[in-house]
């Protein structure tokens, strides 16, 4: 992972670009990636571990009534934690991530593995893409550890 990181930093620092990381399911893992390595402050602006509802609806200002009709592991969620870190930080892109890192919280219709990125930039649109992730909570972490990296890298352009 610290070569895609390390990328993904060369890629950003080369365009003058910075970032924001929200996290759920990684809990912080993503901005620490970045974090890891020297000099990266130029380029990472802060990283919001917006793991409760609540911290989703308040540093990020996704909607309640989003989180409670398409659930917190939800595109729409994803997409707006991403739009709020934008907003709420200096930052050009921003990435989130809601998921289900197991072994517990899957529901019916939401298995564990089960992960949305949200990648937003500053003055342009929000998309998710959607993961299921084989493995157990340490190996699905990972995996959406290094598709939030690829999806920052491809956002910077």
């Amino acid at each position: 992972m610290l070569d895609s990181a390390t990328a993904v930093l060369a890629h950003c620092r080369a365009k003058g670009l910075r970032i924001a990381t929200a996290e759920s399911c990684t809990g912080g893992l993503i901005a620490a990636s970045l974090t890891e390595i020297a000099g990266s402050s130029d380029v990472v602006d802060r990283g919001m571990v917006t793991y409760s509802n609540e911290a989703k609806q308040q540093m990020l200002a996704v909607p309640a009534a989003m989180i409670e009709a398409q659930g917190a592991v939800s595109a729409e969620v994803a997409e707006a934690m991403a739009r709020g870190a934008v907003a709420q930080s200096q930052a050009d892109i921003a990435v989130s991530a809601t998921g289900i890192a197991g072994p517990g919280g899957a529901t019916a219709g939401k298995p564990v593995g089960l992960v949305y990125l949200g990648i937003a930039t500053r003055g342009g649109a929000a998309r998710a893409e959607r993961f299921v992730f084989p493995g157990d909570r340490g190996a699905v972490r990972l995996a959406t550890l290094a598709e939030a990296l690829r999806l920052l890298n491809e956002a910077a352009g």
